[in-house]
Order: structure tokens, then C-alpha cells, then sequence
């Protein structure tokens, strides 16, 4: 328990602590003195007196300890031990941003570990985790887009819907100008500073309502800057296929990815456009894109002190009260 009391102390007053330096003084003062008050009566032996020891004399001490423990707690109550809590404020100029995830079939190509999709899903996930003051939302498109989550501060229920991502409800295909429209359209009324769309897929534009350069000045007209990222490996990739009879076969597939579209999206809006050929390229693109949309910051700490020198001022009290309780009864002396 005591332990526990003094673990996360500190002393507002450590000078006091000095004082402390008086108690083994004391104490040897108090030896010394108690040596010296022994009598001295010469007597032929002392085997009368051996079986000889009242209460009083085995409890002598004890008046002197105890004030010995009321100096000691009153000398820790005056250096004000006490204890801090940290309170941080954090307040920022955010960012305003949409994820737009390809969750098309060929995403479950495996040329990435596990797949294409699992890796993307588990990168995007670190990226919102390095973002705490940013409003992020989540657009996934295959052959027509869906709003998985719209722009929000809350980035566990972000991460949540994140982790649930699937694409097998939608229309396969590959619609960049739905998800780039919808990504748009989710930040349409956002009044934030800087507004950005951070575009992922694997493949070429081959479905969807809306055609990608359409989309493209979308964006540029609400001010939105678009990073695009191609993901796939050079030439062919492993990717699992619906065979007849529900069987799930893997055969080799090629990667197409229409960089010119990307590249002129991104430059266009002021984005970049990056090549994600692995696990570990795809990390760096991320956090490259995190480098470069930097969110302005201001974390206060404000330390509040709670004082503990309480329950030793009511220690010493005990000590001194316990004190006159035994000169008063135990040890009263009558003339």
C-alpha cells in the first residue's frame, strides 16, 4: 500500500526532505541518552531481578517512536507530495479525403500478399491510423461505384467499415469515373481547406455511367487534388477465376493498367500518380502521399496537480494523538 502511495509522487517541496536527515540524529541521541539514564546500583547478584519485566518497561520506547513517525510525516507533508495528470488538447487544420478502392475481381489477384484487395484494405488502414485529425471517407467501385463510409471523424468506425470491405455485391467491371464522381460528390459540400481523393486500382476503365476524363473535371471544379495509384505486378498474375460447377481455379492473368488515364487525372487535379508493384511499394506510396499532405497540428498539454500530503498530516496526527493516549494512561506518572 505504501508503495503504491508513493510510485507516481513528486515533491513540490523536495528541500524539506532534508529534514529528514534530523531522524536518525534523533534516534541516536535518544540511544545514547537512554544508555546513560541506566542505573547504577551495585548489588551481589542480580538473579532476584532476572524474571523481572513489567509492561511499561518492554513499551518504553514507544512514546519516543511514535513521535519519531509524527516528525517523519510531517516533514513528507510539508515538501507537498503530489501527483499530475496530462490533459492534451489537439487541434489542427485537417484534411478533408476519400479513399476510392478498385474491389473489382482482379483485385484478388495474388500477386500482392495475401491479394490485391487484402493488402490495399491493410495499407489504407495503417494511412487512417497516421491521420488522427483529417475527416476520411471511403468509396469502393467495381463495375459501378458505393459509398462505404462517407467523410467522418470517427476513424475507428472508418477502420471498421474498412476491414469489411467486399466487392461481391457490386457489378463486376472496372468504373474509374463512378468511383472518381462519387469520391467527388461525397466532398462536394466539405468547406475544408485542402480536399483530397486518393484513387486505387488495378485495371482499365470499362464500365460505370460516368466517363473518367468527365469525372476528372469533376474534381477540378470542386478543387479536389487526386493521387492515383496503379497496383499490379509486371506482366502476369496468379488470379482466381469462377470455373463451372463453383469451382474457384487460378490461371494467370495479364496486368493492365491504363497509367496514361491516371497519370493525366493526377496531374491535371495537382495530384501525383505512383506504381504499386508490392506489398512494400505500395507502403511507401502511402506514406510518401502522407509526407506530402501534411495537416497543420497544435497539441496543448495542460498538467493538472492533485496534492497527497493529506493522509500524512492525518498519520502524524494519529502518531501525536496515540502519543498523549499512552503518557495519559499506560505511562501517566503520579508525584
Amino acid at each position: 500500500m505504501l508503495k503504491a502511495y508513493f510510485e507516481h509522487i513528486e515533491f513540490a517541496n523536495p528541500e524539506f526532505l532534508f529534514l529528514l536527515l534530523i531522524i536518525p540524529v534523533l534516534a541516536g541521541w535518544y540511544i545514547s541518552y537512554a544508555n546513560r539514564m541506566r542505573g547504577t546500583i551495585m548489588v551481589s547478584s542480580l538473579k532476584s531481578f532476572r524474571h523481572v519485566h513489567s509492561f511499561k518497561s518492554r513499551l518504553r520506547h514507544v512514546l519516543f517512536v511514535l513521535r519519531l513517525l509524527a516528525l517523519t510525516c510531517i516533514i513528507l507533508a510539508l515538501a507537498r507530495p503530489q501527483t499530475h495528470n496530462d490533459e492534451k488538447h489537439v487541434e489542427g487544420e485537417g484534411i478533408d479525403m476519400v479513399l476510392c478502392l478498385d474491389v473489382s475481381g482482379s483485385m484478388l489477384a495474388q500477386d500482392f500478399h495475401p491479394n490485391r484487395l487484402q493488402a490495399a484494405k491493410q495499407v489504407a488502414i495503417d494511412f487512417v491510423r497516421h491521420r488522427p485529425t483529417d475527416r476520411i471517407g471511403l468509396v469502393i467501385f467495381a463495375g459501378e461505384s458505393f459509398t462505404q463510409c462517407p467523410v467522418t471523424g470517427d476513424h475507428a468506425v472508418l477502420e471498421s467499415q474498412l476491414s469489411q470491405v467486399d466487392g461481391s455485391f457490386l457489378l463486376d467491371g472496372t468504373a474509374i469515373g463512378s468511383g472518381l464522381a462519387t469520391s467527388a460528390d461525397r466532398l462536394r459540400s466539405s468547406d475544408a481547406k485542402s480536399k483530397v481523393v486518393i484513387l486505387l486500382t488495378d485495371g482499365e476503365n470499362n464500365g460505370g455511367l460516368i466517363d473518367p476524363k468527365t469525372a476528372k473535371e469533376i474534381a477540378k471544379s470542386l478543387g479536389i487534388k487526386v493521387y492515383t495509384i496503379g497496383m499490379g505486378s509486371e506482366g502476369y498474375a496468379s488470379t482466381p477465376v469462377q470455373a463451372p460447377g463453383g469451382r474457384v481455379l487460378m490461371q494467370q492473368e495479364k496486368v493492365n493498367i491504363d497509367e496514361p488515364l491516371l497519370k493525366e487525372i493526377a496531374a491535371e487535379t495537382g495530384g501525383r500518380y505512383f506504381r504499386a508493384k508490392a506489398n512494400e511499394g505500395l507502403e511507401a506510396i502511402y506514406k510518401e502521399i502522407d509526407g506530402l499532405e501534411k495537416t497543420k497540428v497544435t497539441i496543448t498539454t495542460t498538467r493538472l496537480y492533485t496534492e497527497r500530503f493529506f493522509p500524512l498530516a492525518l498519520l502524524a496526527i494519529g502518531f501525536i494523538g496515540m502519543e498523549l493516549l499512552f503518557r495519559l494512561t499506560v505511562f501517566r506518572q503520579f508525584p
